[in-house]
């Protein structure tokens, strides 16, 4: 196959997803949603830990000429996996895969949250997917709490002698539902009475369970499938960053 033909196959891959008319809902928490205070506290939140994400990156990137690309790389799979949104009525917001345990399992949390953090604001600005003013609250969910919960659980997977596959599977479930549970709290906590935090918490989080439980099950799969095939094509890859041991790839 052509470089031609590579480059419109892929276009002919991602068409749909960016110019399909899509509906007046926006996916991750809509634009407007949040009180300004809470929009603000999110941000808060977020924004020292891009600033130490960048920072990381930069490092990385000085000391291996190859981070860079599979940064880009990386950062285009978290954004083609989050923008495909399934609407959530009654939740103010739409269920949808995340990607961002396959980033952090492959990068490190912290360059997986820059990457998360890029593809959100990319499809605020040019899809109407989320907002600006959530921005903040939406990184913290799905850039943050999945990239650092999908990480976590698949170290200490890894250090209990799962396999790779079976450790990836797992960090791409729960990074999934960690991601969709931190969406609940920060609507809940956002648009609630004194005192109605927790009950309307299990009311928004009961809306995301009949398309958030198989999704996340789909994505358990996905980054299980992603890092499997790395193992069996590119191991070098998985040794250099950490997720091999030289001594596991000769053996």
């Amino acid at each position: 196959m052509t470089r031609t033909h590579k480059i419109g196959t892929t276009f002919l891959a991602v068409a749909p997803v960016l110019f399909l008319p899509g509906t007046a809902r926006a996916m991750h928490i809509s634009e407007g949603i949040l009180p300004l205070g809470w929009a603000a506290a999110w941000f808060a939140v977020s924004i020292p830990v891009l600033l130490l994400a960048l920072w990381r990156v930069k490092t990385r990137a000085a000391e291996d000429l190859s981070y860079k690309p599979l940064l880009g790389l990386l950062a285009a799979t978290v954004f083609i996996i989050s923008a495909m949104p399934i609407p959530i009525p009654t939740a103010g917001t739409c269920s949808h895969p995340c990607g961002t345990a396959i980033s952090a399992i492959l990068l490190g949390p912290l360059a997986s949250i820059l990457v998360g953090a890029a593809a959100l604001l990319v499809q605020a600005l040019l899809m109407a997917h989320g907002g600006l003013s959530t921005w903040g609250a939406n990184i913290v969910s799905m850039a943050m709490v999945g990239s650092l919960v999908g990480y976590g659980v698949f170290k200490g997977l890894r250090r209990l002698g799962a396999s790779l596959a079976v450790a990836a599977f797992a960090a791409g479930l729960l990074a999934d539902w960690a991601t969709y549970a931190t969406t609940a709290l920060e609507l809940s906590a956002g648009v609630s009475g004194p005192g109605e935090v927790w009950p309307l918490f299990v009311q928004i989080a009961a809306a995301f369970v009949p398309t958030q439980l198989p999704i996340g099950v789909i994505e358990g799969f996905m980054a299980s499938g992603m890092v499997s095939l790395l193992a069996r094509r590119r191991p070098d890859m998985l040794v250099r960053f950490h997720i091999l041991k030289p001594e596991e790839v000769s053996s």
